[in-house]
């Protein structure tokens, strides 16, 4: 009974350690991090309530698809992380970082979501997007910053007036209102590290970009259905997701740990009540809109962080 005890508890620290690792690509958050305690919402129970896009006949190919509409009853609402991202994209290349953490958030409630072990890693993506909005009102409160046109932008006054119309995120002459924004006047006050470990916006940034692309992978998977044979189980395709993504920058105790923490997740029948959705066919319809739009917004940042050389910041 003993040996049960001590597996159990060696089993709870290597995933609480999970939550404070996870982004870091190493292991270089202090060992007493590990023993964080945390505090598990009670989430309302699901309402199996069906999905629907709003009926619009405005929409066409010119406006795209129309709007999804929100989910009773939830926390995590898929229509509202699909509209911050949309909202998100500025100029051709460029991302607003407002709507872009305000994305972040929704993302948490949809980890949070899927159980304890998870929602450690939440936690981690909640103190990195903290960073980027403390270091943004430090710099409101600092010299007034000239405008920052974007660099990919063939007329900067044009520029300006695409931030103006984006639905009130913003400021179009803040420091820290795009990725690019950031990066440029990071890059000029020396703020970047290119070889020690600091708490840059463009480090922080960076870690979000990681995570962005294994939820954009494992939501993707779960969209797919398969023509023949049965559904893999949610838990086997975020474990691939992770292998493929994240795992790259972690340490053999972080992959192992999340491993654990991955066996952890519930069935695919919880994502259809999640996202209010029937069967596997309406998910893949919801579940797609989100990928295009993560995806849109990964492409953006994956750009400006690689013309910078910021792919390997420690």
């Amino acid at each position: 009974m003993g040996v049960k005890r001590k597996a159990a508890a060696a089993i709870l620290v290597l995933l609480l350690c999970l939550g404070s690792l996870w982004l870091q690509g190493g292991l270089d958050y202090h060992w007493d991090s590990c023993l964080k305690g945390y505090n598990q919402v009670n989430k309302p129970p699901l309402q199996n309530q069906p999905h629907q896009l709003s009926n619009s006949s405005e929409a066409d190919e010119t406006q795209g698809p129309p709007v999804l509409a929100l989910c009773p009853g939830q926390n995590f609402q898929v229509s509202v992380l699909v509209s911050h991202l949309l909202v998100a994209r500025a100029y051709t290349s460029d991302v607003l970082l407002q709507p872009y953490l305000s994305s972040w958030d929704e993302l948490v409630k949809f980890m949070e979501s899927l159980g304890p072990m998870v929602s450690l890693i939440s936690k981690e993506i909640e103190t990195k997007t903290a960073i980027i909005r403390q270091l943004a009102l430090l710099s409101e409160k600092g010299p007034e910053e000239e405008f920052v046109p974007d660099m990919h932008s063939g007329n900067s006054e044009n520029s300006q007036t695409a931030v103006k119309k984006s639905a009130g995120y913003s400021q179009d002459t803040g420091a820290y209102h795009s990725v690019r924004s950031m990066i440029w006047t990071e890059l000029n006050r020396g703020i970047v590290d290119f070889h020690h470990q600091t708490d840059s916006g463009c480090r922080t940034l960076l870690r979000l970009h990681r995570a962005l692309l294994w939820l954009k992978l494992f939501l993707q998977k779960l969209a797919e259905t398969p023509t023949a044979g049965r559904l893999r189980s949610p838990s086997d395709l975020c474990r691939e997701a992770y292998q493929n993504t994240l795992s790259h920058h972690h340490t053999w105790f972080v992959r192992r740990a999340a491993e654990l923490a991955f066996i952890a997740l519930p069935e695919r029948g919880f994502f259809f009540r999640l996202v209010c959705v029937q069967n596997q066919e309406e998910l893949s319809v919801v579940l797609t809109r989100v990928v295009n739009a993560i995806g849109e917004i990964y492409d953006r940042t994956q750009k400006a962080l690689e013309e910078n050389g910021m792919l390997d910041l420690p």
